[in-house]
């Protein structure tokens, strides 16, 4: 009977150790937190003389252009605009030619007061029945100065379409917003998705509302030239009852229209589109998200409606992030994080895309979803079936960088630093996307990490944590 004990003990000791060996064998590669230090240097908004401010000459001018989809699979696209010295036309003419505009498409007009500052007339106009992968011209101010434009429509949604994803946050206006806008403009792709704080008005004397019209006609260079899909952030929720004024989202709600409606959506904040091989979800870390809320009941309906099918790649974009090493906004993720991550595990969500950290973080397939209150598992532990996080709020904004991590760096962290930049999902094809982000380092493009993912509804059980990746 001993021996028999002790042939059991040793069976036991030997099955423990296969099973660390196991476990160690599929741990992720230990995080990297970057050496990388920029330079010393103020982060203020550049003066308002700045050329990247410039009112377009002509009389009545249409400035502050920008596209957005007019509909949740790219068909449709919505131009809105400003004019400052009357209402003008709101009325786009496009065609498939510059030469030849031969549609047309009829707008709304819209103002608003905020405090004491009274906004231009803001125009919205949506063209419809556009085909997919096409380049359309479009003209606005008639009757007064025109602009002409053009934009490219995203490709249509399929498994293997290959779609090229600016990924963009907390950029503000500041010179390094303007190093972060010009390093994506050399290689840009067929949309942006912007993960939220746009303008930083609020971070003037009384929300200065003209801080609104210069990141308008900043950001116009790019953004009159393809779509970028907006996120809410905390400094689009302008709540300021010292002011009087006590509805969310007011200025944001009247320049930057979204696509809600046609994916079943009653808010603008949260919604989805479908660009190529990818469907992207859109949340509100500053909208009610518990259990019975409007935004909890649409996003459980419409992960249903995902069709990995034909959109293999699926994506979220929230605001706050839900798993984040800085000392800056931490865990102030946490409660959209135990609302939602089941969800997004179960539906095998890529990855997800957040800002407000005012720096960069990658983390690996890492989930917390079983924790009960009462077993004490509330570990992140490495999990295949979990997204990749990752926080972009690093665009270049007034606030400056967040500079403290926490130690020790956690094991979901794959890579981390404080610098300014961008990044870009380049999807190939059903099962694989290239994903690089770019620092502004001292005015210079700088590849400073880079991965493949691989698709988890094609490759549920693949590591690609084990795929080569490059970090400087």
């Amino acid at each position: 009977m001993e021996t028999v004990t002790k042939a059991a003990a040793a069976a036991v000791a030997v099955l423990l150790l296969l099973a660390v060996a196991e476990a160690a064998h599929h741990r992720p590669p230990r995080g990297v937190t970057s050496t990388y230090r920029r330079k010393l240097e103020a982060s203020e908004d550049m003066p308002l003389d700045a050329d990247v401010f410039a009112v377009p000459p002509g009389r009545n001018a249409p400035q502050q252009v920008h596209i957005t989809l007019g509909d949740q699979a790219g068909t449709a696209m919505t131009v809105s605009w400003v004019t400052v010295e009357a209402e003008g036309n709101s009325t786009v003419l496009y065609g498939r030619a510059a030469g030849r505009l031969d549609r047309a498409a009829e707008g709304t007009t819209t103002r608003y007061t905020f405090y004491n500052y009274t906004s231009g007339f803001i125009h919205h106009a949506t063209l419809a029945g556009l085909d997919h992968a096409t380049r359309y011209y479009y003209a606005v101010g008639f009757g007064d100065t025109v602009r002409t434009f053009w934009f490219t429509t995203p490709p249509k949604p399929g498994p293997d379409t290959p779609l090229r994803l600016g990924l963009i946050g907390d950029l503000g206006q500041t010179a390094d917003s303007n190093s972060t806008l010009a390093h994506y403009e050399r290689h840009p792709g067929h949309a942006v998705l912007f993960v939220g704080d746009l303008s930083y008005a609020d971070k003037h004397p009384l929300n200065d509302g003209n801080r609104w019209d210069t990141w308008g006609r900043f950001s116009e260079r790019s953004v009159a030239y393809q779509p970028w899909i907006w996120t809410t952030g905390n400094h689009e929720v302008e709540y300021a009852p010292e002011l009087g004024e006590t509805t969310p989202f007011k200025p944001f709600t009247h320049r930057y229209p979204t696509p809600h409606r046609a994916s079943g959506s009653p808010e603008p904040y949260w919604y989805s589109v479908k660009l190529g091989p990818a469907h992207i979800i859109v949340l509100s870390s500053y909208s009610a998200f518990g259990k019975y809320t409007p935004q909890f009941k649409w996003l459980e309906a419409e992960l249903t409606k995902v069709d990995r099918a034909v959109t293999p790649w699926l994506f979220i974009s929230t605001h706050v992030p839900w798993y984040n090493s800085n000392n800056f906004h931490y865990m102030e993720g946490e409660p959209m994080r135990a609302q939602f991550e089941r969800m997004a595990v179960d539906a095998r969500v890529d990855a997800v895309f957040s800002g407000h950290v005012h720096a960069y973080e990658r983390s690996y397939r890492y989930s917390n979803i079983q924790y009960n209150i009462t077993d004490g598992r509330c570990t992140p532990v490495a999990d295949r079936r979990a997204p990749v996080y990752v926080v972009i709020g690093d665009g270049g904004n007034i606030e400056g960088l967040a500079d403290e991590l926490t130690w020790p760096q956690p094991a979901y962290s794959a890579f981390r630093e404080y610098s300014f930049g961008h990044a870009v999902l380049d999807i190939k094809n059903r099962t694989h996307a290239y994903y690089a982000w770019y620092r502004n380092h001292d005015g210079n493009k700088v590849t400073a990490d880079a991965t493949w993912l691989t698709n988890r509804y094609h490759m549920p059980n693949h590591d690609d944590s084990s795929i080569v990746h490059a970090n400087i």
